[in-house]
């Protein structure tokens, strides 16, 4: 089994998402999808509309997704620890750049094979426009 993992808030899950984990499973045969936590989303100062209980549940009902688990607000990392996966997978734009988050999880003993999702549809599906579409209705 080749796990990969992928990560994002989805509190308007969209069809940008769903192209995202697709995009990921491409990549392994068992999708690890991490939720952001609300404590996490609140440090940020991001408004969310559902509830990280919520969140995790309309993923967990997604047939491409194998797996979702909420993360640690405290360390981000020790989700990647607990399940190993051998490709995280992020989003196109994950404010985190590859050889960085290499080199913090070479420090931890892991090697995952680091890749970065393609944009889907870009003008159309990302959650801020949509919010942003939503809010003006």
């Amino acid at each position: 089994m080749k796990p990969v993992m992928c990560f994002g808030t989805f509190d308007s899950l969209h069809l940008g998402h769903l192209n995202y984990f697709q995009q990921a499973k491409k990549y392994g045969d068992y999708l690890i999808v991490v939720i952001a936590r609300d404590k996490t989303k609140q440090m940020q100062k991001k408004e969310i509309i559902f509830s990280e209980k919520e969140r995790l549940e309309l993923v967990k009902g997604l047939k491409v997704v194998d797996e979702a688990v909420l993360g640690y607000p405290e360390d981000h990392f020790r989700i990647i620890q607990e399940k190993k996966p051998d490709v995280i997978f992020l989003g196109y734009d994950h404010k985190i750049d590859e050889k960085i988050l290499a080199a913090k999880l070479k420090e931890r003993g892991l090697k995952p094979e680091i890749k970065r999702a393609k944009p889907f549809k870009l003008g159309k599906h990302k959650s801020t426009l949509l919010r942003e579409k939503v809010l003006k209705s």
